[in-house]
Order: structure tokens, then sequence, then C-alpha cells
């Protein structure tokens, strides 16, 4: 499938100050988000930009510092977070924005900046006060909606706020970023914003830091594998990632492959039901559930399988699938979301369609036999990861996008009342259930 997230020449742009605001920044990584968010501010400073990142605190991190060229100001917790947001994550939020907003607030009084970038809607009501106060362009990556983890369905009050938040924040960023193809689709349809007011950015890896030693993928083969083809999976265990389906397709492939192994890698809250289901399949001398495994463990993991499998039923982008190729891994990846535009069938992997465990069983068994076609597969896919997703392109697109907002920002600032209050904006109606989100609501 081709996006424009095929055409990687952007033209440098001047330098720029940015205000980044997110949840997770390490030390505190809880999804794949702060990760991404790290790796593009250090990018981003690395090509010249100002950028001070502001996020929550963990304990025994500075409250303020400067790392890897980037300001980083770590929002701590009001005295009254923990007893307000227990079991509500939505008081929880608000908790945190109250705090974020203030710490980017003292982030004004020794710099200035020239656009706000947003990652999710966490940080919603924080990101649209300080566009609103400070005047400024404000950008919003969309990294999933509440309603693709629940393929459409919204059953709580709790998804159907979070999915107006998310339609909120997106009417009122002057530019979002979608990481896929798929993603700006979604947006586009979910939150009624025209296609052109989208970027397709996609998600970036530094391929150098998953090139495991050639020792230590032996060691982890030697670990892991037996007698026969080693299958991989990393990543949270939830539903949605479809690992049900990978467990339902092992006695398929194992009678064709005898002394196969699976090595489950991650954690999660559906980590008991899988392993529950293992058992009724009598599959616990073939399939492993190692638990989470940090990035200097994984990348040899990964290296040492002859097919890693992402079997999501959603995926907006799938990063796992670039750290898997980047690692050396043959890939076998659902035919859905981002993926369909990471893998290219036959040429950098192999893909099935999602919730099919016979035709997974089929794509999987193209790799582990045909070690020929799946060394060939693994070398472009690894060579396609480091021309199109290294950390310097996707840095300059974000910055393109940043010059975009500015431009699109200047005359809609020149609109605005010389006195008083912003003028008023319409609520926004929200299709699914009868949550109606104004521009102070949620």
């Amino acid at each position: 499938m081709s996006t424009n997230a095929d055409v990687i020449d952007i033209n440098p742009v001047r330098p720029q100050r940015v205000l980044m605001l997110s949840w997770e920044y390490p030390p505190v990584l809880v999804g794949g988000l702060g990760r991404h968010v790290h790796a593009l501010s250090v990018a981003l400073a690395a090509a010249g930009h100002e950028v001070t990142v502001v996020t929550r605190h963990a304990d025994g991190a500075p409250l303020s510092e400067r790392r890897d060229g980037v300001r980083i100001l770590r929002a701590a917790e009001d005295p009254v977070t923990f007893p307000l947001a227990t079991g509500s994550l939505l008081a929880w939020t608000m908790a945190f924005n109250h705090t974020l907003t203030r710490a980017a607030l003292h982030a004004t009084d020794t710099a200035e900046f020239d656009v706000i970038h947003a990652h999710d809607w966490l940080v919603a009501h924080t990101a649209i006060t300080l566009a609103e106060h400070l005047h400024l362009p404000l950008v919003t990556t969309m990294h999933a909606t509440e309603a693709g983890r629940h393929q459409g369905w919204l059953p709580e009050e709790m998804n159907r706020t979070i999915h107006g938040v998310e339609h909120w924040l997106s009417n009122a960023s002057t530019r979002l970023i979608a990481c896929s193809g798929y993603m700006r689709d979604q947006v586009t349809t979910l939150f009624e914003v025209p296609e052109e007011k989208v970027a397709v950015v996609p998600n970036g890896v530094d391929d150098r830091a998953w090139r495991a030693r050639p020792r230590a993928v032996a060691s982890a083969r030697a670990r892991f594998a037996g007698d026969g083809p080693l299958i991989g999976y990393a990543g949270r265990l939830v539903y949605e990632k479809g690992v049900q389906h990978l467990v339902d397709a092992v006695p398929q492939l194992r009678d064709r492959h005898p002394g196969l192994r699976v090595l489950i890698a991650g954690d999660g809250p559906y980590r008991g039901e899988l392993e529950e289901r293992t058992r009724q399949l009598g599959l616990g001398g073939t399939v492993r559930f190692a638990g989470f495994l940090d990035n200097t463990q994984l990348p040899a993991v990964l290296g040492a399988t002859d097919a890693t499998v992402v079997p999501s039923l959603y995926e907006p982008f799938g990063m796992v699938a670039l750290e898997a190729a980047a690692a050396g891994a043959p890939l076998a990846v659902a035919r859905t979301g981002g993926l369909a535009e990471i893998v290219e069938p036959g040429v950098t992997g192999v893909t099935f369609p999602h919730s099919d465990p016979p035709a997974l069983a089929g794509a999987v068994g193209q790799l582990i036999g045909d070690e020929v076609f799946a060394r060939r597969v693994a070398r472009q896919a690894r060579s396609m990861v480091g021309r199109r997703y290294g950390w310097a392109t996707i840095a300059a697109r974000t910055a393109h996008a940043y010059a975009v907002a500015r431009r699109e920002h200047a005359p809609a600032q020149a609109r605005r009342p010389a006195v008083g209050l912003p003028a008023p904006r319409r609520p926004i109606t929200i299709p699914h259930g009868n949550l109606l989100v104004g521009t102070a609501a949620c």
C-alpha cells in the first residue's frame, strides 16, 4: 500500500522552539509512546531544534534536567492526586493535567516557543489550554484511538468520554500527525477533520540499537530454541494484539515442524487466559511465556527467531515489526492497520488475515519451511527500516509538519478578536452515545 508515508525527502526547515507534552517519558515507560517521544525529541534536538519536554514525574528523577540536548521538566503529582485517582483513569488524568499545565507554564517563564506538540488524549486539556493562552499552533500526534482499540465499540462511559476528548483535541489542533495512512483515514472519519489537516509521519527506529552481537543471538537461541524452528512474539498481552490466534495456530505448526518452539515475550492482563489456552491445547512443552524482556535482551531474542509474528487485530502502526526487522528477524504480520503499510508480501516479509489461525500457520510455514526465502526477506526488511524509518528522517518530517502548522496558524491568529475572550466555539456532537463535548468540557 502506498501512502504519503513513502515520501521521505523533506526540505530542511529553520530551527524551531518546540514545547512537547507527553504523559510518558523516560524513566516512565508504560508502552511505546514514551520511547517514541524520547527518540523524536533527541533527533529534533540533534537537528538543531530547541526541544522542551514536559511530562509526569517519576520517583528518583529530577524535576528539571537537560539530557541528550533536550530540556526535560517533570510535573510532580499534587498531594491529593492519589486518593482522587483511585480506581478512576479519568480522575487521574484531570489531576495530572492540572499539574502538567502549571509545569508547562513555568517553562514559558524562561523560554519562548513556536509550536506545541501534544501526544494523545491524556494531555489534551493542558495542550489546548496552553495553545489558547500562548496563541501558539498546536500539533497533535494521535498514536491510537479509543474506538480503534475497541473495534468501533464504545461500551462504557469512560470509553465514550475518551473518544470525546480525542474528538475535541483533533478539532482544536492546528495540524494532526498520524503514524500511518490507516490511522489518517481513521482520524478523518472518526473526528470529522479534513484529510489535508493530517500529515502521515511514521514512527521511527534506531536500527543500530536492535542489532545484537552474534554471540548474544547464539546465546538466546540456545536458551529458547529446541531441535526445530523458533517462533517469536513480543508485545503487550492484551486481546487486540491477537496472541490468542498465534497460540491456536501452534498445533498445526508443530505437527508440520517437529521440535518447534514458540517464545512469547511480554506481559499484560490477558496473560492468564493465554496461559490457560496453552494448557488446554497441551502446548506446555512448546510455548514459553518469557515475561517482559528489556531492550538489552529483546534484540538478541528477536534476532534468534526463524520468524517473528505480529498477529494484531488492531495496530495503528506496528512498531514491533520495525524493531524485529532491525534485529534481523523474518516477519509474518497480520494484514491490518499500519502493519500492511510496513510489510510488502514476499519482499520484506509475509502477511495473513488477522484472526485467522490457519492462515497465520500458513504464513509462518512459508518462512520456517524455506530458509533461503526467509533470510532474503529479512535482509530486505532490515535495509528498508534503515532507509525509511531512521529517526533523522522522522524528525525532519515532524519539523516540516510544525512549519506547516505555523503557516496555517498565522492567518487564524490575525482573525482573533483584538480584546476580550476568544470567539466561542460551537460544541462538537460525538456520534457515539449522547456525549456532548465543548471547549472546556470532559
